[in-house]
């Protein structure tokens, strides 16, 4: 089955839609000689504790703030061997800027906490330095950054330390009052002395359970206190109301109110669309905006989730990842808050049958100004052949390309080295690793090496925004810059019109790249940068050429430009 869906792909690859010549797509493996060489601690065991065929994650940041972004890798551990538990270790690694990274975990003062699982980073004191927040099966753990090269764990006293299974995570200004509060989603109640045996014992055949097999969870809401302190409002904000499977999020204006809403990606339950009314109250509303299930009325097993305009229309689509013979899901944006189940019509049902998706992302691949789809994937059951033949634990990812009609192929496996491994892949996360105009990607595995992906073919036009606010009146901290967590920004070249969102968090386990990319195809001169601020404020630059990095700070425009490193 494996064999004849994958060859149909091949054969529909070869199709090109009428229009401009497309790029040739290439990522080549440089994970070796980048330096990065983490292996993920997975503890596997013959107790089969779900939590060991569900991470690792991983994620971009610029924790110097030396215009190169750097990486973060979560390892697991092992809930059955203490001794394999006490290997396990998170790893930090600086980006020298030359292609190559450094790891810096023994003077970053991260140490490993419980079994980790993903992190989400953001500048929750506003006092200009990015932030590290970790998921884990147990507490959770947030580590401030020093300024120094080091961190500081603070959970105790920020008073976020989320006992539960937590999976992914993100920072968001969910309230609008200048600093940024925290969502966690949280997945089951898998109580590690609980164990349920799954499988068949008169051949001793045992697998990883299913979810459904444990209690649901609620998510958690800390709300930003200031001072270094939040509070748990999940109650009170209507979020705790509501207990799910959850393991993605992404944090989007849907309804474009001013707002920001948060997706929650639910395996095999209804997903969570929660719509923000305000004052960090809540309303569930997936059900009737048109992402809670499937087309056929049915719930699929979510996993990851990103939004992205991959229409052009100016509205952020939503696609999430599920799990094999129930094809991906994407969900496209009308308007007045609803969506319509688009997946046949885009192409992506077929293509990802037979496949087990986690970390999902919108991006411009080739700089053609059109959003494309990255998907990780790899099977839950490490005995996945046992339970349905034909089918493997390792698998590979898969690369959609936008053909600008509303429809995507599939090219994964003639986009390079990078996208021809086959391993079981969790987390992804696109970042300019080099900064020369073009996104690379991030992939975490389970049980094995992460893998660095480096984008090598783009020539197009492109231009990178990081856009900063100042600090904010009700900190006590010294002054600061931070990134703008919850702005939209809207990029016009070529009588084309892009817009992106700037999230700390999102897909699963993960944090792409704070700068926004946009591709600009042939247009040399972007004619117009509108951002509209957290705040609300908007504030418009015109005529700024393409092939840099430019950093927008609220009320001052352009106060940085970087030309590509080509």
């Amino acid at each position: 089955m494996n064999r004849l869906l994958a060859a149909a792909t091949v054969t529909l690859c070869v199709f090109v839609v009428a229009g401009a010549a497309q790029t040739p797509v290439r990522f080549t493996d440089v994970t070796r000689e980048s330096g990065v060489s983490f292996h993920h601690i997975n503890g596997a065991s013959a107790d089969k504790h779900l939590v060991e065929t569900m991470g690792s994650g991983g994620l971009f940041f610029d924790y110097d703030d030396d215009g190169w972004i750097d990486l973060f890798l979560v390892d697991g551990g092992s809930l059955a061997d203490a001794r394999v538990a006490s290997q396990a270790k998170h790893r930090l690694y600086h980006n020298r800027g030359n292609g190559r990274f450094d790891d810096v975990t023994a003077r970053s003062g991260i140490q490993h906490r419980d079994y980790g699982m993903g992190a989400c980073a953001g500048d929750y004191d506003n006092d200009g330095r990015i932030d590290l927040y970790v998921t884990n099966f147990g507490p959770n753990v947030l580590y401030r950054n020093r300024g120094d090269g080091s961190f500081t764990d603070v959970t105790a006293t920020a008073h976020v330390g989320e006992p539960r299974w937590s999976a992914s995570c993100a920072f968001a200004d969910l309230d609008k009052d200048g600093d940024l509060d925290l969502f966690v989603v949280n997945y089951v109640d898998a109580d590690r002395s609980k164990t349920p045996y799954c499988g068949n014992a008169k051949i001793g055949q045992r697998f990883y359970c299913h979810p459904l097999n444990y209690p649901s969870l609620p998510n958690t809401l800390y709300r930003n206190d200031g001072r270094g302190v939040f509070t748990d409002v999940s109650v009170a904000s209507g979020i705790g109301t509501y207990r799910g499977n959850g393991l993605g999020l992404v944090v989007t204006d849907y309804d474009e109110d001013g707002w920001p809403d948060v997706v929650v990606a639910n395996d095999s339950v209804a997903n969570f669309l929660f719509r923000n009314t305000g004052n960090l109250r809540f309303v569930e509303a997936a059900l009737g905006a048109g992402v809670a299930v499937a087309t056929d009325g049915k719930t699929r097993a979510g996993m990851g989730v990103d939004a992205g305009d991959y229409d052009g229309d100016g509205r952020e689509d939503v696609v999430i990842t599920n799990l094999d013979f129930e094809t991906h899901s994407l969900f496209r944006n009308l308007g007045d808050g609803l969506f319509e189940y688009a997946t046949r019509a885009s192409g992506i049902g077929f293509a990802t049958l037979p496949y087990v998706g986690f970390g999902v992302a919108f991006l411009d691949m080739d700089n053609d100004t059109e959003l494309d789809i990255a998907i990780a994937n790899g099977h839950i059951m490490d005995n996945a052949s046992v339970y349905r033949s034909g089918t493997t634990y390792a698998q590979r990812n898969l690369l959609f390309r936008n053909n600008g009609s509303k429809r995507f192929t599939e090219i994964g496996r003639s986009a390079g080295d990078g996208f021809a491994l086959e391993k079981v892949s969790r987390a992804l996360a696109t970042g300019d690793i080099d900064n020369d105009g073009d996104l690379d990607l991030l992939v975490t595995n389970n049980g094995q090496t992460a893998d660095l992906l480096r984008n090598d073919n783009v020539r197009r036009h492109s231009l990178l925004v990081r856009a900063v606010t100042g600090m904010t009146p009700s900190t006590s901290l010294r002054a600061g810059r931070r990134d703008a967590v919850g702005a939209r920004v809207r990029v016009t070249a070529g009588g084309r019109t892009q817009v992106r969102d700037l999230r700390a968090g999102s897909s699963y386990l993960g944090q792409n790249d704070l700068r926004l990319h946009f591709g600009l195809g042939d247009a040399a001169i972007v004619e117009r940068v509108e951002v509209r601020w957290p705040s609300d404020r908007v504030e418009i630059v015109t005529s700024v050429a393409a092939n840099q990095i430019v950093t927008i700070q609220e009320g001052r425009g352009i106060v940085g430009r970087v030309a590509f490193a080509r």
